[in-house]
């Protein structure tokens, strides 16, 4: 028989209503603090700091804490060891896959693919769950503008339509297609909640500020289309929202997430935030405690503030018990789904760990969804896919690592076991054809630069001059070359600002010399980021962004470089052409003096560059194929509705090329003329479609209120009549339209 989920959230709440009515304040206390753990043995940790809370029942979380056999035994001392035996939530910061390593979350949003999304988030569910993780700090959906911004590489890209419904997969991955925690599954956790992303200058943990109707807009409904999507918990990010820091920000935390948006599960700050109100200038001490407290904020990551300020906050009146047991009870809500109090050790079963990690089927999956995420920019008189016969030389520092591969914020990696690229492509070519191999050069010139953004994840370092004429030397004996170049790892991630984003010098030194041996050169784009690639597109023939792929990178990228499979990625992020475009995003809003994009004269006094042309390098949702397609014209089921009303809009999409494919159509809208100004245009659908050689599909977009409406400053949808112009294609730049009147 299934029990109800109203039976079973009366028997949760009666559960807890008992535990709670026999905790003491220290214990209460405790079920919200986060403490980091370390990398200690399991006869260590038994007399560690953490060992005497948990039997103290003075902790609730423990972060940064791997392996099953560890786990268990921190696990055991809370549960057998403590007076009320309250298990522990057990988070890690899991982005991109555990062992398996997924393709970054941007290159993941690059697929346009939801399901690949949620299967790679179950992948690397099953995986963290299999090691004794029950919580992750994922999916990361800040809507970025600001490639300079490092943290971009773990979020979704420029558009919150698309940044929402790629959180909301993952969640599903994560948690089960209804919440429901099986053996498989973990805890979700939506950050940076809210407005990370948009700190000025690209520097992280700096200022953000705007309005609330661009809140409201371009930044909140990605966060809220993932709360819809059921996320167990949500993580308050570093920044002022409105001049407040936003762990203590009672409108962003209760009356927008839990009032307006019905969230019902816990939050729990970034590390350490409520100690950062003081660099901040907001608060410091009993205050910033009580302030992220009282906003909304239930557990405490590592900053100890509410450990030492909530009881004199009791006795002073700052506080009062039900602001307390409030945060407890979610906390122990959590536990309570995740069926931590029916057995406290289901995630920490070494038999278990051995059978779900790594394994060849998990390997498979990570393979086909990095080679989903490639974008190829170009490719002049179709040099890729590559013959699989001759010479070809592979150069570039990136191209014989095992470690850069997997990108930043991998935290279960093993790169011991993964195949770098040099490997991958002998392998697969066997003795079809010959692959001779240079360094090249390294990422920088500067010695002291590129150890500084190693982190971790060294690369030789080598004589530039002796690096070069090995190269040139291998690239003059081959039929084609392949250039590993880009970022390191490190050089996106949290931390990472870059003020630069082009291809640091003695990259490209070695670019220029290899062009000039006179073969056909293909560059391998390495980033965790949009990067600036002007000088490369006007002198490369074929350029493929490859992002960071994960731990499978060489066999993905063999599969799609030899034409195995055909590139289908497409950006989420505008590339720009120049460092002064930044931030540069497609859904901005017009200025009155417009000028095109692509003008290369500068007029004065309209909204141009002296020195650049207007508009992107590559725009947003760009990418090639070895296929080719043809978009017929937008045909509306109706020239119009009611503003309660539905029509259609449809368009052809043939495959003119001689290859099979897979093509992602999309749908943008404009509204004409409105109360508040609109961008430009934004994205509201988009579909992915295969397409055999010669084949012709209708694709077809359903419209209503829902699609065309926006948000004023208090968070309510407005329609209003008027022209609404439905545009449709590859991407966002060449678009056939249609007009859609709304009454």
């Amino acid at each position: 028989m299934t029990v109800s989920l109203s039976a079973q959230k009366t028997d949760m709440n009666q559960f807890i209503d008992n535990l709670m009515s026999r905790m003491t304040l220290d214990e209460k206390i405790g079920q919200l603090t986060l403490l980091p753990g370390g990398d200690v043995t399991t006869g260590q940790l038994m007399n560690s700091p953490l060992a005497e809370r948990a039997q103290q029942g003075r902790l609730g979380a423990v972060l940064n804490f791997k392996g099953a056999d560890k786990i268990k035994a921190l696990q055991q001392i809370a549960v057998k060891k403590s007076r009320l035996g309250i298990p522990l939530l057990i988070g890690l910061d899991v982005i991109h896959g555990y062992e398996t390593v997924l393709p970054i979350p941007l290159a993941q949003a690059c697929s346009w693919d939801t399901a690949a999304v949620e299967a790679g988030a179950a992948l690397a569910a099953r995986e963290a769950s299999a090691d004794g993780i029950n919580w992750v700090y994922s999916p990361m959906v800040d809507v970025a503008h600001e490639p300079r911004w490092g943290r971009i590489a773990e979020g979704y890209g420029e558009d919150p339509f698309l940044s929402g419904l790629m959180g909301a997969a993952a969640v599903r991955g994560y948690q089960g297609r209804h919440n429901e925690y099986g053996k498989d599954h973990v805890m979700a956790c939506l950050k940076h909640y809210a407005l990370y992303s948009a700190t000025e200058a690209g520097k992280d943990y700096s200022c953000v500020d705007m309005s609330r109707l661009r809140m409201y807009n371009q930044y909140f409904p990605s966060y809220k289309t993932v709360v819809e999507a059921g996320v167990g918990s949500v993580m308050s990010s570093f920044n002022i929202v409105d001049g407040i820091p936003a762990t203590a920000n009672k409108w962003l935390m209760t009356d927008v997430l839990r009032n307006q948006w019905h969230f019902d599960g816990f939050t729990v700050t970034d590390y350490a935030s409520i100690n950062e109100m003081t660099p901040l200038g907001y608060s410091k001490g009993a205050t910033s405690a009580v302030r992220a407290l009282k906003a909304g904020t239930d557990m405490d990551m590592c900053a100890l503030a509410f450990d030492r300020y909530i009881k004199s906050a009791l006795d002073d009146g700052s506080l009062t018990m039900a602001d307390v047991d409030k945060a407890v009870r979610r906390v122990l809500e959590a536990k309570y789904k995740l069926g931590l109090f029916d057995d406290p050790y289901h995630y920490c079963n070494p038999k278990q760990t051995e059978k779900s990690i790594y394994t060849p089927t998990n390997r498979k999956l990570a393979r086909d969804i990095a080679a989903e995420t490639f974008v190829l920019l170009k490719n002049d008189n179709n040099v890729l896919p590559l013959k699989k016969q001759g010479t070809i030389a592979l150069i570039g520092p990136l191209a014989d690592d095992r470690s850069n591969l997997v990108g930043c914020w991998s935290t279960g990696d093993k790169p011991a076991k993964y195949t770098t690229i040099k490997e991958a492509m002998q392998k697969y070519l066997g003795s079809s054809a010959k692959v001779v191999y240079a360094q090249g050069c390294n990422i920088y010139s500067d010695s002291l630069r590129q150890r500084a953004v190693e982190f971790g994840r060294p690369l030789p370092w080598g004589d530039t001059a002796k690096m070069l004429r090995e190269a040139v030397d291998a690239a003059k004996g081959a039929d084609v070359v392949v250039a590993c170049l880009g970022e390191m790892a490190e050089m996106s991630g949290e931390s990472s600002t870059r003020t630069d984003l082009t291809l640091p010098d003695v990259q490209k030194n070695l670019l220029k010399a290899l062009l000039n041996t006179g073969k056909p050169v293909v560059l391998l784009n390495f980033a965790g980021r949009p990067t600036v690639l002007t000088w490369e597109s006007s002198h490369v023939p074929a350029i493929m962004n490859v992002w960071f792929a994960g731990s499978e990178t060489g066999d993905a990228l063999c599969d799609v470089l030899f034409g195995d499979k055909v590139p289908t990625g497409k950006l989420v992020n505008t590339m720009p052409r120049s460092m002064g475009q930044l931030p540069i995003f497609y859904n901005h809003i017009s200025s009155s003096r417009p000028v095109a994009d692509g003008n290369k004269v500068f007029r004065k006094y309209q909204s141009n560059y002296i020195d650049e042309t207007t508009g992107p390098l590559y725009p947003f949702g760009y990418g090639l194929s070895y296929t080719t397609y043809k978009y017929g014209d937008v045909v509306l089921s109706a020239p119009s509705m009611t503003k309660d009303g539905k029509i259609t809009a449809s368009v052809t999409v043939t495959n003119t090329g001689d290859r099979d494919g897979d093509e992602i159509v999309e749908m943008y809208i404009h509204d004409r003329f409105s109360s508040i100004v609109r961008p430009v245009k934004e994205l509201k659908g988009f579909r992915r479609i295969h397409l055999a050689k010669g084949a012709t599909a209708t694709v077809t977009f359903d419209i209503d209120a829902t699609t065309l409406s926006y948000l004023d400053a208090e968070g309510r949808p407005f329609l209003e009549p008027g022209d609404f112009e439905i545009m449709i294609g590859p991407n966002s730049r060449d678009v056939k339209k249609a007009v859609l009147n709304v009454k």
